[in-house]
């Protein structure tokens, strides 16, 4: 039926395709190889977009504890100054009237006088 030379002819073109398929396969590339590949690089990269979010949430969360903390800090110190002007008005107000009442003169202040120097 077939003879030699038919045979060797089939199987060099039997081969010759292979060889063709295969050079256009790997100028064009496997399309599972690529599909793979995509695939890997996918999760590579939400991977990593996960971690900056986390990394960026962490650095946010760091920020925010500092700047209440310094807040906190400054609020401390301000109500401190605020006590001690209180503390050197009173002191004041006591010296007045002390010398007042020491050369028997009435201090002219009210209540609501007093009240408002410490408010202002």
């Amino acid at each position: 039926m077939f003879g030699l030379l038919d045979t060797l002819k089939m199987g060099a073109g039997l081969a010759g395709g292979l060889m063709l398929y295969h050079l256009y396969a790997v100028s064009i590339g496997y399309p599972s190889a690529a599909r793979e590949a995509r695939a890997g690089y996918v999760l590579l990269a939400e991977k990593t977009t996960a971690e900056a979010k986390t990394a960026e949430m962490e650095r946010q969360r760091n920020a925010a504890a500092q700047a209440t903390e310094e807040h906190r800090k400054r609020l401390e110190a301000a109500q401190a100054a605020e006590q001690a002007a209180k503390d050197t008005l009173e002191t004041e107000i006591r010296g007045y009237e002390f010398i007042l009442s020491d050369k028997n003169r009435a201090c002219a202040v009210t209540a609501a006088d007093r009240d408002w120097l410490l408010r202002h």
